[in-house]
């Protein structure tokens, strides 16, 4: 049985959401992936570790890559479905993109705290500061990230507004014109009542007339 439109934008919408929150934690555990005994969010907890978020990131992705999948698949009835429809493939991109820098990240930072430590250089204090700063820029980012979606979401209502304006500015013309229609019947019918009155009145002045003429024939013969 497919699922409606409703059903896959909502399903999308819910996946998008969780998706988001694991990057959160995934980039949180990536800037605290150096710390040896340092400050760790409370958001995060300990049993949740790198691989397992990464894995299911990964299954949520492609989840997300299904339902995009469905929803073109349906034909737009209009321009704000072709907007919603275009909408959910950018964030699926842009979660893929945000995913793999994150992934990419996490690995050249392994590589470098592994060349630190075998060289016995690594820092505790700075990399502390480093991890902190760079759990603040992504969040700041998926802030700005759920900012733009709620005014892609505004748009799409206004859109909407506009196209039922117009389709009920469509109902009153279609409206008017059957009230004119209405209105005219009761004319024609009058129109038609006084033809036939006519006919009838028509009808007996000539059987008048053949009645006196006929009376006058007869009168004039018997005399």
């Amino acid at each position: 049985m497919s699922e409606s439109w409703d059903d896959l934008r909502k399903k999308s919408r819910n996946l998008e959401n969780e998706i988001d929150l694991k990057l959160v934690s995934l980039s949180k555990i990536c800037s605290g992936s150096g710390h040896s005994g340092g400050e760790s969010s409370p958001l995060i907890s300990s049993e949740f570790t790198y691989d397992t978020i990464s894995v299911e990131i990964n299954d949520m992705l492609a989840k997300l890559s299904d339902y995009n999948d469905k929803m073109t698949q349906i034909k737009p009835t209009g321009n704000a479905m072709m907007h919603t429809q275009s909408r959910h493939r950018d964030i699926l991109n842009a979660y893929r993109t945000e995913f793999n820098k994150i992934t990419q990240n996490h690995n050249i930072k392994l590589e470098r705290e592994e060349l630190l430590r075998g060289s016995g250089l690594l820092s505790s204090n700075s990399s502390n500061s480093l991890s902190r700063r760079d759990m603040y820029l992504k969040e700041s980012q998926h802030l700005s990230n759920s900012h733009s979606m709620v005014n892609d979401q505004i748009n799409i209502a206004i859109e909407t507004q506009k196209s039922l304006k117009t389709q009920r500015k469509a109902f009153k013309k279609i409206q008017n014109r059957f009230n004119n229609l209405a209105n005219a019947f009761p004319r024609i019918n009058s129109l038609v009542q006084r033809i036939n009155i006519k006919k009838r009145r028509d009808s007996l002045i000539l059987g008048l007339v053949i009645a006196v003429c006929t009376l006058l024939m007869l009168l004039y013969a018997f005399h």
